[in-house]
């Protein structure tokens, strides 16, 4: 018999909470420098807002989150509503639709919007969820299994597998205070911290999970997956495919007279490919103009690589940077083109040639409806997995001997780049963010991959730390004030 549950908000007064502050700078009532910069800077081509209804994209999204929760994480439904992903589905938009119906045979959730329209998600299996274009039910991609290593794994001692080997402690750790971190970093309940993994010389110093974690649940992950994308493009540049310096080979600027053929692989990687995508990080974000096109590649429904592929430009590329989709989109194109060069399985092949080689077994790369990945923000993997990623760049890209990204690739994403230096905002380098305002109690060398709802792994180079939390979207606030206080006694036990 077929297994259908209904659920309900709990909170309907709850508040969004909006994406990190790092990338946000308030506009004053008299222009900021960086506003009269970017307006003189701009160019005389035209804006087209994305299509649809934007409570339609907001149902898109919360269907999404919800079939992820549920069918990757394993949270019931009741928790997800509440507590999960209120990026692409503000809270008090989810009070103007009806209550998920979770499909358990199908594997499913719709929601309906107001004309009685669904919005519904799939799950696919290793292809996580897939938000489905409205009105349809069906896909235009066929879903991939991914081949990962045996289960015996597990039992290989970390980092190929999860068996930790009891090693006499370094005696230059206060683990007393370690542990204190830790515990700092779930405190208080409020935190909704879900995992928290501290490696120290590659080895986990630090470890704890949540209430129904455990170190294999892959949990949301939000914008970490933007460095998973840069992450993957070098892999492709060590296998020769492509270059930072080169003019982005994307087939939709490639007409005589296109002036974003000029727009080269490390301008799109920096976040200054100059492309009109509007997001709610810009410094000034105007919600009235329409349905933002950051948002609308995740919940459109559309072909994302087509629909980034062909946006205006708003700039020229390599002078303003702008914390926007279509870039690590864009990225995400050119390692379809360049994995499908190869003769490679794309879908298959993040596994095959990077996972598979540093031990991750828990990777969900999330894809739209044509089966193009989704990692600007649709990705889920368990702490354990973003820690062995993290000690990829720590190792500038070696493991177990081999260059799986090339020389310099790790010195090129942790390096400001130029566009946001000149804006006045020393936070951003190749698809990675950078402490380089020292807004973090944490060392300026750090660099991070961060996400929406508190998610991170931070990179402290000098003094060989990577330090993974990934918690529930609510509580984002608490968290980050919780992980502050870990960050400040984890570095204070080093230096002991």
């Amino acid at each position: 018999m077929k297994k259908i549950v209904k659920i309900s908000l709990l909170l309907p007064g709850f508040l969004f909470v909006a994406l990190l502050s790092m990338a946000q700078v308030k506009t004053e009532e008299k222009p900021s420098k960086l506003l009269v910069r970017a307006a003189e800077l701009e160019l005389n081509t035209p804006y087209k807002a994305p299509p649809g209804d934007a409570l339609s994209h907001h149902t898109a999204g919360f269907a999404k989150i919800m079939c992820s929760a549920v069918f990757i994480t394993g949270l019931t439904p009741e928790f997800a509503a509440e507590h999960v992903g209120y990026f692409t589905s503000p809270y008090a938009e989810r009070k103007k639709v009806g209550k998920p119906t979770v499909d358990y045979e199908k594997k499913s959730v719709s929601i309906a919007l107001p004309n009685g329209i669904l919005r519904t998600a799939v799950y696919t299996g290793d292809q996580g969820c897939v938000c489905l274009p409205e009105g349809e039910n069906t896909l235009y991609f066929k879903p991939t299994k991914i081949l990962r290593k045996p289960s015996k794994l597990p039992r290989t001692s970390w980092p190929m597998g999860d068996l930790m080997i009891t090693d006499e402690a370094d005696e230059s750790l206060n683990m007393t205070k370690i542990q204190a971190a830790v515990d700092a970093a779930f405190a208080p309940d409020e935190a909704l911290t879900a995992a928290l993994v501290v490696t120290y010389k590659g080895q986990i110093i630090g470890e704890r999970y949540g209430e129904g974690i455990t170190q294999n649940t892959a949990l949301e992950s939000w914008s970490m997956g933007k460095s998973l994308s840069a992450t993957i493009m070098g892999v492709l540049m060590q296998k020769g495919v492509y270059t930072l310096d080169q003019p982005a080979p994307i087939p939709q600027w490639q007409e005589k007279g296109d002036a974003r053929a000029k727009i080269k692989i490390k301008d799109i990687m920096h976040m200054s490919s100059g492309l009109y995508c509007r997001a709610p990080q810009d410094p000034d974000f105007d919600p009235s103009v329409g349905y933002p096109d950051h948002l609308y590649l995740y919940t459109g429904g559309v072909n994302s690589f087509e629909y980034a592929a062909n946006l205006s430009q708003q700039w020229l590329p390599n002078t303003v940077g702008r914390y926007r989709n279509s870039d690590p989109v864009l990225i995400n194109y050119l390692n379809r083109l360049g994995i499908e060069s190869l003769g490679e399985n794309y879908h298959a092949f993040p596994q095959k040639a990077l996972f598979d080689k540093i031990g991750i077994r828990s990777m969900i790369l999330e894809t739209d409806p044509y089966g193009n990945f989704l990692t600007h923000g649709y990705e889920f993997a368990s702490a354990r997995d973003w820690a062995r990623i993290g000690n990829l760049y720590l190792q500038n890209g070696v493991w177990n001997g081999e260059q799986i990204l090339p020389k310099g690739f790790t010195k090129f994403v942790s390096t400001l780049a130029e566009p946001w230096l000149t804006d006045g905002r020393p936070i951003y380098g190749g698809l990675f963010w950078i402490n380089g305002d020292g807004r973090l109690p944490i060392p300026k060398d750090a660099y991070m991959m961060l996400g929406a709802g508190g998610q991170s792994v931070v990179i402290i180079p000098s003094h060989d730390l990577v330090i993974v939390r990934l918690g529930h979207y609510k509580g984002q606030k608490a968290g980050g004030q919780a992980l502050n206080k870990a960050y400040k006694l984890i570095l204070e036990a080093l230096s002991e």
